[in-house]
């Protein structure tokens, strides 16, 4: 049985395949429940025998599903779907539903060749966006590559696919399949082709290898093996942009080279201060160095060298400090701790007071936010006003005959929606790209039935539909429509369909010279004859003296005899 229109996890229809990886198929798909379309990414069978894979891949989908942010794909669902495999065996398919993008990915982006300087800084800009929000979630990617990011239809940057390399590799996975799911070794950063923990930093480092590529259209390693990219990502400096592209300005490539630093402590430290040097460069100035930075976070950097251990004089300074006075009490005065005693007393009876009192009352919780209307707005007027309401939005471009271009259509979660804060604050703004254009498609020949299919499958509205004689089509066929075929039109617009009545009209020949009057028929298809008519004297030379069938319709392809003079 194949994938395609399978029925997932009761629930999401599988529809076509949209993208293909050595870990897993992505699929176009439909949420039943909700009614909106997703993509399904299938990972293999194999991955689901590992124990560890499962476990681990179960909590990074979790925590990728709180993730909600306009540059981040979002992930819907995640779990194992029980197949039956061809050996007859039961299997167990790990999938993972998330938001469907309309776009293209980076890396059929990037085979184009390079793209403009303020493209690239715009499409990292994105990036980092996106890895600033997950590092404060205390989620780092490990796998960014252009493979893993999207650029929708109105140049939106989407990053997909966070937590499944750490699944991954945490897993007892095999070293073919970690390197599958974590993509090629050109994006590796030093410490992950050492081998050693990774951190936020490494995206970032990452990152500096999506731009460079960006900028060049090529990465800044390349070797015949994975392990010969890995060795030059630890011990080889990259070379510098602007001497593959000299449209790179030095500020970019003082930026870049500064990404690719092999020390981590030595390179950026955060999204926002590389997102920082980059909107510098790209202004034109060089971004001023920095002192390394101390503050770490503990769930995604570790500490420097110089602070993994105690320092000797840091502790000689704290013990020879006059300000830490030696204290000669072992314990508070007695004063105190009945005070203390009294004051917990008080506080216990007031409480209990407090509770006997209480009248029930109807809570609204405070922290409740109703999703407006916003509707028929720009996005930006609707987004700020999302915004200020804690609300965080994802934009949907989508074709609407209906709404002007730019303006919003409508929202989801509906307008008068009730949200806590702390749950789900994503909402969906659907943005109309206009009237859909489409070519007028040449349905000529076939039957009206048919060819309103035709119109109705693109958008098109089937109009009024009129008959009229044609000598070759035949009856109930279309001959033409209006507008006519190849004419650009858009959804929702009428189209005419002009059919035939299966007659042809007979002209009236008599008076005519004979030969004029045996082509004009025979170009009607109709099956002429000649006769000769010895009784007519009234006409000269061989001009038609009379015509089998009259003048007007006929079925066609009829039979018509055409007499002409040849009394004296």
């Amino acid at each position: 049985m194949t994938d395609e229109h399978r029925l997932l996890a009761g629930r999401y229809r599988i529809g076509e395949v949209i993208g293909r990886g050595g870990m897993a198929n992505v699929y176009s798909g439909r949420d039943e429940r909700l009614g909106r379309r997703v993509a399904i990414k299938l990972l293999r069978s194999s991955l689901a025998s590992d124990p560890v894979f499962r476990t681990r891949f179960k909590q990074e989908a979790q925590a990728a599903s709180r993730m909600a942010h306009p540059t981040i794909v979002r992930v819907f669902d995640a779990g194992e779907e029980k197949v039956r495999e061809p050996g007859g065996f039961e299997g167990v398919v790990p999938f993972i539903v998330m938001e469907f993008v309309e776009g293209r990915l980076l890396k059929d982006i990037i085979k184009e060749g390079p793209v403009e300087p303020a493209e690239a800084i715009r499409i990292t800009e994105g990036i980092l966006t996106a890895l600033e929000y997950s590092h404060r979630a205390g989620v780092v990617h490990r796998d960014i590559k252009p493979g893993n990011i999207m650029l929708t239809t109105a140049g939106q940057v989407k990053v997909m696919d966070f937590g499944i390399a750490r699944a991954i590799s945490d897993s007892s996975a095999t070293v073919a399949q970690t390197t599958a799911i974590l993509g090629t070794a050109q994006y590796f950063s030093p410490e992950q082709a050492r081998g050693e923990s990774v951190d936020a930093r490494t995206d970032l480092y990452s990152t500096g290898v999506v731009l460079f590529e960006l900028l060049t259209g090529q990465a800044p390693f390349r070797g015949d093996t994975p392990v010969a990219v890995a060795y030059q990502h630890v011990s080889e400096t990259p070379p510098v942009p602007s001497s593959i592209n000299p449209n790179v300005s030095p500020a970019i490539d003082r930026v870049v080279l500064h990404a690719l630093t092999k020390d981590r402590f030595a390179r950026f430290q955060s999204s926002a201060e590389f997102r920082t040097d980059l909107q510098t460069a790209g202004a034109g100035k060089i971004p001023s160095r920095r002192a390394p930075v101390e503050d770490f976070q503990s769930s995604l950097f570790g500490a420097p060298p110089s602070l993994t251990a105690t320092s000797d004089s840091a502790l000689t300074q704290l013990a020879g400090d006059d300000e830490y006075a030696v204290r000669t009490q072992s314990r508070p005065p007695v004063v105190w701790i009945w005070a203390g005693i009294a004051s917990v007393a008080v506080i216990i009876i007031a409480i209990v007071f407090w509770i006997f009192t209480l009248q029930p009352t109807t809570i609204v919780p405070s922290t409740s936010i109703t999703v407006p209307n916003v509707a028929g707005q720009t996005f930006d007027s609707a987004d700020s006003t999302l915004q200020q309401l804690g609300l965080v939005t994802a934009r949907q471009d989508v074709f609407d005959a209906t709404v002007d271009q730019g303006r919003v259509i409508k929202t989801d979660p509906v307008p008068g929606t009730v949200l806590n804060q702390g749950g789900d604050l994503m909402i969906d703004v659907y943005v109309s790209l206009g009237k859909k254009t489409v070519s007028i498609p040449d349905v000529a020949g076939k039957k009206s039935t048919d060819a309103s299919t035709t119109l109705t499958a693109l958008g098109l509205v089937v109009g009024s539909t009129t008959v009229e004689n044609s000598p070759t089509v035949p009856a109930d066929s279309v001959i033409r429509t209006d507008p006519a075929a190849g004419t650009a039109g858009f959804v929702g617009d009428p189209v005419k369909i002009i059919a035939s009545t299966g007659l042809v009209s007979v002209p009236d020949v008599t008076g005519q010279a004979l030969n004029v009057a045996s082509a004009s028929l025979q170009s009607l298809a109709l099956q002429v004859s000649v006769e000769g008519d010895p009784g007519c004297k009234s006409v000269a030379g061989n001009a038609v003296s009379s015509q089998s069938v009259a003048a007007g319709d006929a079925a066609q392809k009829s039979a018509i005899a055409i007499r002409y003079c040849t009394g004296a």
